[in-house]
């Protein structure tokens, strides 16, 4: 049986908008067809489901901790990422029923606003359960860290933590430049394979980018506290994202939050590397550092961008219709470019776009239903709906 609904617009996404559109699908989801009004019309389709509003397809949300859920609303705002980070660390560590009850309820909550996949980001196999049992795909990146220790222990422990996740697609990445060893990032290398697809927080705080060019700031005297030896690569006038991008593999690599990063860095990560995401996670980036990337640069500079959540540490829900709101109201970004942002572009970094991205014949991306006017604006009044 096939099923029939309709809004004022449909947006493909990979092609232009569709007025008074028509969108055929199974009760799979899987879409049997796209129609112009005049087509629906010519084939005699009736029992249409009309709505007000635009259809688009499911969201992607490239970045996500769902192993943090339950620090929902316990990190302090505006305090910048250090700060941030000791806040994690002593919090983090809770009973496992309260972690997965808290997990559960996020994955609930993403679904509903219309998440159809999500690259998570897990140091342990604690999500397995949740991520097994959701209706939302998902990619684990599973996160190492170490610059002081030696690199075959963490990955060893990483690639058991991959097997684990079986058969749910896993891939070993860096954390952040300020914790990821030249060792650890060779061993990292020697573990990918084609298939994987990879994350690493970047240029996330501008202390990050002072550490690496010369040697000082919040993370040396965190290096300090620790006992962390600097290695040459802190104070040599390099930035982070030079550091870290020269040891990745071309594999698809997200840079996440990218607070910091500027046109330079876009020049410098286009020559560099061949395969490269960036994703804005804006409501995490104003909770943590009360701040935003250069959205307006990113847009003009052409390249593929993506959108994600991070977790409810960092966060007051798990919405990447929030995500677009709060862009929008402050970027003069267009709908069109949000709308891919939120799609397309993550479906395609996840290597998921045969299926997901774009309501085109055959896919079984989700079927959302967005309550806003022909003016393509996205407020605070605006809402999503799950259709399929």
């Amino acid at each position: 049986m096939v099923n029939y609904v309709s809004a004022n617009y449909i947006y493909p996404v990979i092609a232009p908008p569709i007025k008074d559109g028509v969108i055929g699908f199974k009760s799979d989801g899987t879409i049997t067809g796209v129609y112009t009004q005049e087509e629906a019309l010519e084939l005699n389709i009736t029992d249409i489901r009309y709505h007000e509003g635009i259809l688009v397809p499911g969201f992607v949300n490239t970045h996500c901790h769902l192993e943090l859920s339950h620090l929902f609303k316990k990190i302090p705002q505006k305090t910048g990422l250090p700060a941030f980070v000791r806040e994690i660390v002593a919090q983090r560590e809770q009973p496992e029923e309260i972690v997965l009850s808290a997990m559960k309820e996020a994955d609930r909550q993403m679904f509903e606003n219309g998440i159809v996949a999500v690259g998570d980001i897990s140091n342990v196999l604690v999500s397995k359960a949740i991520k097994e049992n959701s209706a939302i795909y998902y990619h684990t990146f599973v996160e190492v860290f170490g610059f002081d220790r030696p690199s075959k222990p963490i990955i060893d422990n990483a690639l058991s933590i991959c097997k684990n996740f079986g058969p749910l697609p896993a891939s070993i990445v860096p954390h952040a430049p300020y914790s990821v060893s030249e060792e650890l990032f060779t061993a990292i290398r020697n573990v990918t394979g084609f298939k994987d697809v990879l994350s690493i927080h970047n240029q996330e705080t501008a202390a990050e980018n002072e550490f690496f060019e010369l040697g000082t700031g919040q993370f040396a005297q965190m290096y300090e506290r620790l006992g962390v030896q600097k290695s040459a690569c802190h104070g040599n006038g390099k930035n982070s994202l030079r550091y870290h991008l020269p040891q990745l593999p071309q594999n698809n690599l997200l840079l996440v939050h990218n607070t910091f990063s500027t046109k330079q860095d876009v020049d410098f990560a286009r020559k560099q590397h061949g395969f490269v995401f960036w994703c804005i996670c804006a409501h995490a980036n104003l909770y943590i550092e009360n701040n935003l990337p250069d959205i307006e640069m990113l847009l003009n500079e052409d390249i593929k961008i993506t959108l994600g959540t991070d977790s409810l540490a960092s966060n007051h829900q798990l919405s990447i219709l929030a995500e677009m709101q709060v862009i929008q109201e402050h970027k003069n970004i267009s709908f069109d470019h949000l709308i891919t942002w939120a799609t397309l572009n993550g479906a395609k970094f996840l290597n998921i776009d045969r299926q997901y991205g774009s309501l085109q014949v055959g896919k079984q991306p989700g079927i959302n239903l967005l309550n806003i006017g022909p003016d393509l604006k996205i407020n605070n009044h605006t809402r999503v709906m799950r259709l399929v």
